[in-house]
C-alpha cells in the first residue's frame, strides 16, 4: 500500500518537520553573538582564574593567547579566533563556564567595595604623581622605577586608546598589596586560597 505521506518527490511529512525545526538563521546569530561575549569575559578576567575554569585546553589556550597579545589589530584578530573556539562548545560546556563566570560575580558586597577602592586608587595613581609618593611610604618594598614606568605606560595606552596591559598590572600590584594586609591582620592560624577565600585544613584533626 502507498505511503499516504510520501509525495511525487519522496519526502515525508516528519522530514518537513526536522527541516522546520532547525534553528533560524537569526537565533543562530544570536548564540554566536553570546558565546563571542563569553569568550570577552574570560579574556578580561585573571589568568589565573582562567587557567581553573573547566574547558577543552584549545578553547584556554586561545583564551591565554589573547590576553598576552598588545597589538589592538592582532588582538582583534585573535579575539575572533576565540569566537570561533568557543562555538565548538557543546551546552554543557557552556553552562559550566556560564557557572563558573557567574559565581565570580557573586560576591560579596564588601568584596565589591574593595574592588572599587582598588580601582580608584589605581585611577588616582594616574592622575596625580603625589599618590605614588603615598603610596611608596606605605609600602617601602615596593620598586619605584617600575611603577613609574607602569605609570607611564598606562598613561599613554589611555591617551592612544591602545589595549590596557600597564593599567592591569598596576592593579594587580594594588590588589596584592591589598592581599598582604589583609593576611597580616588575620590570625596566622587561618588560611586562604589564591582568591583571597578562607579554606579549611582538616590534617590537622588527624
Amino acid at each position: 500500500m502507498p505511503n499516504p505521506n510520501r509525495g511525487a518527490c519522496g519526502f515525508q511529512s516528519s522530514e518537513f518537520e526536522q527541516e522546520y525545526e532547525r534553528p533560524s538563521k537569526s537565533e543562530l546569530k544570536r548564540q554566536m553573538s553570546e558565546l563571542q561575549k563569553l569568550g570577552e569575559e574570560l579574556v578580561a578576567e585573571a589568568r589565573d582564574r582562567v587557567k581553573r575554569v573547566p574547558m577543552p585546553e584549545d578553547v584556554r589556550d586561545a583564551i591565554l593567547a589573547c590576553q598576552l597579545i598588545t597589538n589592538h589589530e592582532g588582538r582583534r584578530r585573535q579575539m575572533q579566533f576565540v569566537g570561533k573556539k568557543m562555538r565548538t562548545l557543546d551546552e554543557e560546556e557552556v553552562a559550566v563556564i556560564q557557572r563558573t563566570i557567574d559565581s565570580w560575580k557573586g560576591m560579596s558586597k564588601a568584596d565589591t567595595a574593595a574592588l572599587h577602592a582598588l580601582e580608584r586608587r589605581r585611577d588616582k595613581l594616574l592622575a596625580d604623581d603625589k599618590a605614588l609618593t603615598v603610596l611608596l611610604e606605605e609600602n617601602p618594598e615596593l620598586d619605584v622605577q617600575h611603577l613609574r614606568t607602569l605609570i607611564r605606560n598606562a598613561r599613554k595606552e589611555q591617551a592612544e586608546n591602545k589595549p590596557p596591559k600597564a593599567y592591569r598590572e598596576i592593579y594587580q600590584i594594588l590588589k596584592d598589596i591589598d592581599k598582604k594586609r589583609k593576611a597580616a591582620a588575620k590570625p596566622a592560624s587561618q588560611d586562604e586560597d589564591e582568591d583571597g577565600e578562607p579554606i579549611d585544613d582538616e590534617s590537622d584533626d588527624e
